[in-house]
């Protein structure tokens, strides 16, 4: 049985649409988690985390040991019996896809790993159109997020729309 559904993808991807999406295509509850919910849970200053003006983002040591308590906390509900839906930004690539699996192995989960693919030009395009977004975000993060990264589906946004996405995934997703 699928406990955790991993999506990845840059900023303007459509991974929250499409994690909306999957809660209303899979039976259950499914709780939605991401890097948005983390990132908004930080303090304001001191969190180790820096935005610049051109898109880029920088992390230190300290936004990496509340990280890792935050994976460790996703994994620890999902053995707890809750379904999630993780909606993440892999800044690091394979890197990052390896602390989440480290966390979740450590509980033998049942994970599927999505890659959120969606065309820079059109994720640029969903940035301006969001206004609370770093202009340029999303084309930085569109490939680099997903370097060294595997997965067992891959969906592409910009090209099918979220509930088309989601009912894929869903062909995947072990229910029993």
């Amino acid at each position: 049985m699928t406990h955790v559904i991993v999506l990845n993808g840059g900023s303007s991807s459509g991974k929250t649409s499409l994690a909306r999406a999957l809660q209303e295509e899979l039976p259950g509850i499914w709780l939605t988690l991401g890097t948005d919910t983390f990132v908004a849970a930080l303090p304001a200053t001191d969190a180790g985390i820096e935005f610049g003006a051109d898109g880029t983002v920088t992390v230190g040591p300290g936004f990496r040991t509340a990280e890792a308590a935050w994976i460790a906390g996703v994994a620890a509900m999902a053995a707890a019996g809750a379904r999630i839906v993780v909606d993440e930004v892999f800044l690091g690539g394979a890197a990052s896809q390896a602390r989440w699996r480290t966390a979740l192995a450590a509980h033998a989960l049942d994970v599927l790993w999505v890659g959120v693919r969606c065309a820079p030009e059109v994720a640029s395009r969903r940035e301006a159109a969001r206004g609370d977004r770093i202009t340029g975000m999303a084309v930085r993060q569109a490939e680099s997020v997903h370097e060294g990264v595997t997965y067992d589906v891959v969906v592409d946004t910009g090209a099918s729309a979220a509930g088309v996405c989601a009912r894929e995934i869903a062909g995947s997703v072990a229910l029993d």
